[in-house]
């Protein structure tokens, strides 16, 4: 199917909801190796236990770029079957996500553009812990194209 194809058959509204992912001190050492991220605020329990600047937390908590990396995937899980691929993501941390906590990623097509060079798509993006609070939320650029980035057209 070419780049317009995929590109025509994709609806405005469209909700694409990733995978729930339950924060563990296991995910946490792993995010914190691929990542060279080894702050205390990850690992010690009473690191964060009096305020830091105007901030406390109830223990560690998980890296807020994992929150972006779980965006990423359910983007990329959605996108590259369809022959699209994630362009951009932009996003803002609103809450800290806790050992035990489950959030789940879910982007929702916001717009559709076909330009000059390509088509186009935008999405708003969030992560929800298991209590429905919001833990982070943002937008993405998406593009499908009918060669794979890098191949000569």
């Amino acid at each position: 199917m070419t780049a317009e194809e995929q590109f025509n058959k994709v609806e405005e509204g469209e909700v694409i909801t990733g995978r729930p992912f339950t924060v563990t001190r296991d995910t946490i050492q792993a995010f914190a190796d691929a990542s060279l991220d080894y702050n205390p605020l990850h690992f010690d329990d009473n690191y964060m236990k009096n305020k830091f600047g105007k901030t406390s937390f109830d223990g560690v908590i998980m890296h807020g770029m994992q929150n972006f990396a779980l965006i990423t995937r359910t983007l990329t899980d959605w996108l590259v079957p369809r022959g699209g691929f994630h362009r951009r993501l932009e996003t803002r941390w609103l809450k800290p996500v806790q050992l035990g906590h489950t959030i789940t990623p879910v982007a929702t097509l916001r717009n559709k553009k076909r330009t000059e060079k390509g088509y186009w798509l935008l999405f708003d993006v969030e992560v929800n812990n298991q209590d429905g609070m919001l833990v982070a939320t943002g937008n993405a650029m998406a593009e499908f194209l009918d060669v794979i980035p890098g191949q000569r057209r």
